[in-house]
């Protein structure tokens, strides 16, 4: 059996995340905190909630591909099917990953120390916490590059096997989300690097983004932890 589960996977999935994401883009929650009378304790930013419902769509996401995963490798176990596929083969995971983690983990932590500087209106501390998290972040990235292509050269790796193309699938969409907060992560930075800058208008922004980091580090942490166990 060939890549077809997996290719279907992140095709469906990416499919599935556009159409959400396009409704998502008419901001329906906007309408909702307009339309809430004044006084009525609705205090949740419009950005705030628009962030967690993005949250609860990319769950979704990695859901999907996680169960993907799974029914392909009972396929390989033969659970489920009166055939046992013979094409999964395991792989070795890169030993890589675990300093990619520890710089994930301190990426988020130092995320974290940026949002607690910002609500102290700490300007110098903010800017160097959110270079440091976002340079963190980046070698995370250049250490998952590093990953697949130790993959890509490594005994294991075939176009056939699916436990490689799930590899690179789960990997790969993590990383594509963090791209997407690195560019969040730079207007961010920017607006802070500026000689005017008032923390407040950068406050609610350093928050989520916090929020986003700490998200993603959970989700590889679930996905590292799949990972390794199977």
């Amino acid at each position: 059996m060939s890549l077809t589960v997996a290719y279907g996977a992140l095709a469906t999935g990416i499919v599935v995340w556009f159409i959400l994401v396009m409704k998502l883009r008419s901001k329906p929650w906007e309408a909702t905190a307009a339309a809430a009378p004044q006084g009525t304790g609705f205090s949740v930013s419009a950005k705030r909630i628009g962030l967690w419902i993005f949250l609860a769509v990319v769950t979704s996401l990695f859901c999907l591909f996680l169960s993907a995963y799974y029914m392909r490798m009972g396929q390989h176990a033969g659970h489920g099917s009166p055939m046992a596929a013979g094409d999964w083969k395991a792989i070795r995971d890169p030993t890589i990953l675990w300093f990619n983690t520890v710089l994930l983990i301190l990426g988020s932590v130092t995320m974290q120390s940026a949002r607690a500087s910002v609500a102290k209106s700490q300007v110098d501390q903010t800017r160097v916490r959110l270079f440091a998290a976002g340079l963190l972040t980046l070698a995370f990235l250049v250490g998952q590059w590093l990953a697949w292509s130790e993959i890509r050269y490594s005994e294991f790796f075939t176009p056939l096997n699916p436990a490689v193309a799930f590899f690179y699938v789960l990997t790969f969409v993590h990383a594509l989300h963090l791209l997407g907060g690195l560019v969040v992560w730079a207007r961010t930075f920017a607006r802070s690097l500026r000689k005017d800058v008032e923390l407040i208008d950068v406050r609610l922004s350093v928050e989520l983004t916090s929020v986003y980091w700490h998200y993603l580090l959970l989700v590889w942490l679930g996905l590292f932890a799949v990972l390794l166990s199977t």
